[in-house]
């Protein structure tokens, strides 16, 4: 390999690197501010741990109804829940009353419920969510 191809290289592979890391930044910044919002939007049904309590309010980590369909979790966040709801087997009947946030904000707690107890996740950002809402979601 040529000096001039090494060089080229070596900025790409810096350039990714830093990306990448700019990228987990955001994340982390992003999930920090979005504990703040779980614990005084969400903790008193969800829990600490994210586990909720079985047959009165289905659980955040891990869960399966969220996992392949983020905007599952916006939707629910924007427009509330209400009936039956399947959650990792577990049947749940109940409310869930819509939460007044910001775009931002949204996107903050679910990078911090996508990203805690064991689970990890891309960023979302605030446009995602704008997008989201754009298209009708929950309509």
């Amino acid at each position: 390999m040529n000096n001039g191809l090494k060089v080229l290289f070596a900025i790409v592979w810096c350039h990714i690197l830093q990306s990448h890391s700019l990228a987990q930044s955001s994340l982390d910044k992003s999930a920090a501010r979005g504990k703040e919002i779980y614990i005084s939007e969400c903790i008193a049904c969800h829990m600490e741990n994210g586990e909720g309590i079985t047959g009165a309010f289905p659980p955040l980590a891990q869960s399966d109804y969220f996992e392949n369909d983020i905007w599952k979790a916006v939707d629910a966040i924007i427009n509330g829940l209400e009936g039956e709801l399947i959650v990792n087997g577990n049947t749940y009947y109940g409310v869930m009353d819509p939460v007044a946030l910001s775009d931002e904000e949204i996107t903050d707690v679910l990078n911090y419920i996508r990203n805690s107890w064991n689970g990890e996740a891309e960023l979302l950002t605030p446009e995602d969510v704008t997008k989201m809402k754009n298209s009708g979601v929950g309509q």
